[in-house]
């Protein structure tokens, strides 16, 4: 009887051993964080992570383990796992692991890890010669990879289920193992792996993506490199609101301008595109008394007619249909409490949501998502004009550039800067851009003073600006360039000879009517006279211009900038 208990005892410590010695998904994939064994709802096309892990085709390294220096040839491989996420409940969110190779490797066409050419430091001999890290695709040729017997138990994963044999399934040199909510997927790839998670079996709240990655390998897979990444699953629409105003200096400061629409645009956050076929409405509510305002497009407008701050609430509902079917009672949605982002509450286990009957016969639950913020409305410059544009003129010593004053006054705030960008004559390609300071205490009149170093036609951007707005005018101006002195004198050549000339022909046309038309002479002659007379002061007029300082419109012109 005593041997009997002995060979019972042996058998039970010879099974605890064996299960001590067991390594589960959980084991290798939590990758040190403690996960309680719980009860969760199934996701699609997953596993639970209490089954046995094969660690000697996959071996298992803590962090620490001086065998991962060796992983690799040429260094350590790092793996980058990103989401979509957050994700509305009953939609998809996406995942993208990306492998970083060490410097100067990278993946070619057939899966194979080379060397990048005029990166190494012992380039090979020849051009044609490729450097592999790790040829793998001679490898598998060579063994003729699926019926060579010693590598044919290579095909499986961790959990020993066969790779799926798809078109170019033997490319994939690498092993992705995914974990989170108790449960793991698994699959080959290349350097990039993307897969998506239907989120509708997930509680809210925040969670963890965990992956492994492993190599091939002669005898066994090598493990490469770990990720994780938080992703948040929420009941609440993930929305997001732009603003934007035309004369708006910074719109991200949530300062605006009085009497000046401004433009709402709401982005909602669904990249699975799971409200496709919702319908959805914007409930806006600016704070301004003006009352609720419901909207059936993305995109609306609003002016603030009073200074002040204001409180902007946003409310987008969508209705989602939905098969049939029977319902858990769930509590209400929540009226008093208002958030700008998505559920954070990680205690939250059931979504909320309603349904109802739609009148097309199926069925149709309801999502909310909510936006708040605080902005505020102030006096700003709402509009600038042009009314005035003076050429300088300037004496022969001061004539190698151009200048123009422009006289420009402003509706609204009074501005504290003054910009002048000056474009070519489609007002594309900028040549200068001066700012200057101003002060401006009474009435927003100026005159601003510019440059010009060559003649032509210019495109002028006049910017006045304050602290929160600013307003632009723009105007196309043909400028004439100085003269030298040199083309001075040989203007007046030029006239001194022509009027010689003139003179000549005069005296000829006259000694030659005289005698015949006695009578007439008088008049051909006042008339020559005249028209000489007139002909002269053109040219007068033209290079000796009076001076713009006796002009009576100046004289009440502003200070100049």
């Amino acid at each position: 009887m005593s041997g009997v208990h002995c060979h019972l005892g042996f058998l039970l410590l010879a099974e605890a051993v064996l299960c001590a010695a067991t390594i589960r998904f959980q084991d290798v994939l939590s990758h040190g964080r403690s996960s309680p064994v719980t009860s969760h709802k199934k996701l699609q096309g997953w596993s639970c992570d209490q089954n046995k892990w094969n660690k000697n085709l996959y071996p298992f390294w803590e962090d620490g383990d001086p065998r991962w220096k060796d992983c690799w040839k040429g260094g350590r491989v790092t793996a980058k796992l990103d989401t979509d996420s957050p994700a509305l409940v009953g939609s998809n969110v996406t995942f993208v692991v990306t492998l970083q190779f060490p410097k100067c490797q990278k993946e070619d066409n057939d899966g194979n890890i080379i060397y990048e050419r005029k990166c190494t430091q012992d380039p090979p001999a020849s051009q044609d010669q490729q450097v592999y890290v790790y040829n793998w695709t001679e490898w598998i040729d060579n063994c003729d990879w699926e019926n060579c017997t010693s590598n044919h138990s290579h095909n499986v994963f961790p959990d020993g289920r066969p790779f799926p044999h798809y078109p170019g399934w033997r490319r994939r040199n690498f092993v992705y193992v995914f974990h989170t909510f108790g449960q793991y997927y698994q699959t080959t790839g290349r350097s990039s792996v993307m897969f998506s998670l239907n989120t509708a079996n997930i509680t809210l709240g925040k969670h963890v993506m965990a992956v492994s990655i492993y190599r091939r390998g002669h005898s066994a897979y090598v493990p490469i490199a770990r990720a994780s990444a938080i992703y948040v699953v929420t009941d609440k629409i993930p929305i997001f609101v732009s603003m934007f105003q035309k004369h708006d200096r910074n719109i991200s400061d949530s300062i605006f301008i009085k009497d000046s629409p401004i433009t709402f645009d709401v982005k909602i956050h669904d990249p699975s595109y799971y409200l496709n076929n919702s319908a959805i409405s914007y409930k806006w509510n600016f704070g301004d008394g003006s009352g609720l305002f419901v909207a059936s497009s993305s995109t609306t407008s609003h002016t603030y007619t009073l200074q002040g701050n204001f409180t902007l609430n946003l409310t987008v509902q969508a209705i989602i249909p939905v098969p049939c079917g029977p319902v858990t009672p769930t509590a209400p949605l929540p009226t008093s409490a208002v958030t700008t982002g998505a559920s954070s509450n990680s205690d939250s286990s059931t979504a909320v949501e309603f349904m109802e009957d739609n009148p097309s016969g199926g069925c149709h639950i309801y999502r909310n998502g909510y936006y708040r913020a605080g902005i505020s409305v102030v006096e700003g410059i709402l509009e600038v004009n042009i009314i005035q544009m003076t050429s300088i003129q300037m004496t022969e010593s001061q004539a190698e550039n151009s200048l123009v004053d422009f006289v420009v006054t402003c509706q609204g705030s009074l501005p504290t800067d003054v910009c002048t960008v000056v474009s070519d004559p489609t007002c594309q390609v900028s040549k200068s851009v001066v700012c200057d300071p101003i002060i401006v205490t009474d009435e927003c009149l100026l005159t601003i003073r510019r440059a010009f170093e060559e003649p032509g036609t210019y495109c002028i951007n006049i910017t006045l600006g304050d602290d929160t707005s600013q307003a632009l005018a723009s105007a196309l101006i043909s400028v004439n360039g100085g003269s030298s002195s040199r083309t001075t004198e040989g203007v007046f050549i030029f006239l001194g000879l022509l009027a010689v000339f003139v003179t000549i022909g005069a005296f000829v046309l006259y000694k030659r009517y005289k005698q015949y038309k006695p009578i007439e002479r008088s008049t051909g002659q006042a008339e020559n006279q005249e028209g000489l007379n007139a002909y002269f002061s053109n040219f007068k007029a033209i290079f000796f211009p009076s001076s713009t300082e006796r002009n009576p419109l100046l004289k009440s012109k502003p200070g100049i900038v």
